[in-house]
């Protein structure tokens, strides 16, 4: 006679075995596509030179295409001239803002206008405030100002119904500064090239969903282009073109914010 309830038991063992031996062979699998830290640390620095195509002082003429319900509103100019150590200055080339001017100094960032022979002292919140935040246009690094990991491999489908290959990565600031507390970051397996970022603040609630357009800068593969997809306000939309990029570098002086306010930096 056949016992019947050792039978079901039997069943049970071997069906809690098989799993435990799938989950067991799947972990390894998962744990052998992992990403060790000085991989993502080179994929996030591959990534900043598609933005900046160098790591010298650069010059960057940043168009603006501010967009609401699908309908353009406005287009602003930025000049924004960067260097190394984290150091920017953002000069409004527009009509009518122009005369103003931002410069941030690591963690420091002070706001010029141009009727105020004061610089005004800004907090990293205040800076990411307007349509067109200049946190958005000021070409931050991610290398610089956030520290990566890897998350998984994933198939990432484009705005255009492409699919293709991705790694997220998870970005935390390791600055004060830093635009945004976290990012998610997209980028293609086969080059590191950025595809897309999810751009959360520090409340842990997502601002913005970046897509980075890619053509041809100095014939090299460069990112010509960024929407912004506007999370807390869905009607908005900011479409960023990088018109030109290239080395020049401004003397000391212009990353005093002393001189700032009492000199005119029009032809910059």
């Amino acid at each position: 006679m056949y016992n019947f309830k050792e039978i079901r038991c039997s069943q049970r063992f071997l069906i809690r075995s098989f799993f435990i031996v799938f989950l067991f062979i799947g972990n390894i699998a998962n744990a052998s596509q992992s990403l060790d830290q000085q991989t993502v640390t080179e994929m996030i620095a591959k990534a900043d030179r598609y933005r900046l195509n160098s790591e010298a002082a650069s010059k960057v003429i940043s168009l603006v295409n501010l967009y609401e319900s699908g309908q353009l509103d406005k287009t602003r100019q930025y000049n924004v001239y960067t260097r190394p150590n984290r150091e920017s200055l953002v000069v409004f080339k527009s009509a009518v803002e122009a005369g103003q001017k931002m410069l941030m100094i690591e963690d420091n960032y002070w706001l010029l206008m141009p009727k105020s022979r004061r610089p005004i002292r800004i907090t990293p919140m205040q800076k990411l405030l307007g349509e067109a935040s200049v946190g958005d246009i000021s070409t931050l690094t991610w290398s610089e100002d956030y520290q990566g990991s890897w998350v998984k491999q994933q198939s990432l489908t484009l705005p255009s119904g492409e699919s293709l290959q991705a790694h997220q990565l998870k970005l935390i600031s390791k600055t004060k500064g830093a635009s945004y507390q976290t990012i998610d970051l997209w980028v293609s397996v086969d080059r590191a090239f950025p595809i897309k970022a999810d751009l959360y603040l520090r409340s842990g609630k997502i601002a913005k969903q970046a897509w980075f357009e890619e053509g041809v800068r100095n014939e090299l593969p460069s990112v010509v282009a960024m929407t912004l997809l506007d999370k807390i306000q869905p009607n908005k939309k900011t479409v960023i073109e990088y018109l030109e990029i290239s080395e020049q570098k401004l003397e000391d002086k212009f990353y005093n914010p002393a001189y700032l306010s009492r000199n005119s930096v029009s032809g910059l």
